[in-house]
């Protein structure tokens, strides 16, 4: 089951992941949120992570704890 989370607003944001290739050549875990679920969603937050939301616009954002 993917991470959902439900704004302030009422809309639905689903928790994906993605490795990516930084410019030094190292791999990062990068996190993101999208209206709907597809290739890279993630079943649970990352431990040491949490989901504070945008005041303005009520976006989600995965924050470190």
């Amino acid at each position: 089951m993917t991470y959902k989370h439900t704004n302030s607003k009422g809309t639905d944001y689903y928790l994906h992941s993605k490795d990516v290739a930084l410019r030094s050549g190292r791999r990062q875990t990068i996190y993101y949120f999208a209206k709907s679920p597809g290739l890279g969603a993630v079943d649970d937050i990352p431990a040491g992570f949490m989901v504070v939301e945008n005041q303005r616009t009520g976006l989600p954002i995965l924050k470190k704890k």
